[in-house]
């Protein structure tokens, strides 16, 4: 390692968190002499922090986003928000945009090449997975998150089980249960609850990582069908890394102010 003091003058990087990825790469780059800044939404009540500096809130939209990015001049934006998280890739993609920061969107791969996802059904949106549910099961298990709850209400007949970290944002039908619980999960653990609730369906996203896939384990060893939620589109012309070494190499060719 060389001495301090001919070490390149630390970056400035901006992480737009809240994933297990953007903890990792935040630790990995406060490591190196990187002088980073994390961002969370706020929406769960006791998030895992990150190293180094961190940021709770919303900015207000593209143009507070803008705002920020002025104030604080990063040397470059690494977008690694959950894969769902659209509306502030977006956000990003026009805030770096407008100022000319470097955006590095990091989003790990997704569960598509599984050896059972070929024999999932796959459905484009929330509407149509809360069709299939409604058409297809009695007794569903959601872990699709609390905010597209809304979009499975009228699931008014079926003993549906809901598994969320936060409470519920809209109100439920009283047939379902709700269990508040956190990864990472064990095919064990998993296996015993579908069976105790006698799950029929499962409906989830295409989140990617081991964090909650032992669910799809559960299932496949219990032949429950399973839904999947399609990933929302990659944004265009923004570099797409899907691994925290990744998007370290690639952080590792911007050059030093």
């Amino acid at each position: 390692m060389r001495p301090d003091s001919a070490r390149a003058p630390a970056r400035r990087i901006l992480i737009l968190g809240g994933t297990s990825e953007a903890r990792s790469l935040a630790e990995h780059l406060v490591e190196q002499g990187d002088q980073v800044t994390s961002t969370l939404a706020g929406r769960v009540s006791d998030p895992a922090l990150p190293v180094g500096e961190v940021r709770i809130g919303g900015f207000g939209g593209v143009s507070g986003l803008i705002g920020y990015l002025e104030r604080q001049s990063p040397d470059a934006v690494v977008d690694a928000t959950h894969p769902y998280a659209a509306t502030m890739t977006a956000h990003a993609v026009a805030a770096t945009g407008q100022v000319g920061v470097p955006l590095l969107r990091l989003a790990r791969p997704g569960w598509g090449d599984r050896r059972d996802a070929s024999g999932w059904i796959w459905v484009d949106d929330h509407p149509s997975a809360a069709a299939v549910a409604a058409e297809r099961g009695t007794r569903p298990f959601l872990t699709t998150g609390r905010q597209p709850l809304g979009h499975y209400t009228a699931l008014t007949d079926h003993d549906t089980l809901v598994r969320v970290v936060e409470p519920p944002e809209v109100p439920l039908p009283p047939r379902w249960t709700v269990i508040r619980d956190r990864g990472p999960y064990r095919v064990d653990g998993e296996i015993a609850l579908l069976r105790d609730h006698r799950v029929d369906l499962l409906v989830t996203k295409d989140s990617g990582g081991r964090y909650t896939s032992a669910k799809l384990d559960a299932a496949r060893a219990l032949a429950v069908p399973v839904v999947v939620v399609r990933r929302p589109p990659p944004p265009s012309g923004v570099e797409l890394v899907a691994s925290v070494d990744e998007a370290l190499g690639r952080l590792g060719r911007l050059p030093h102010q």
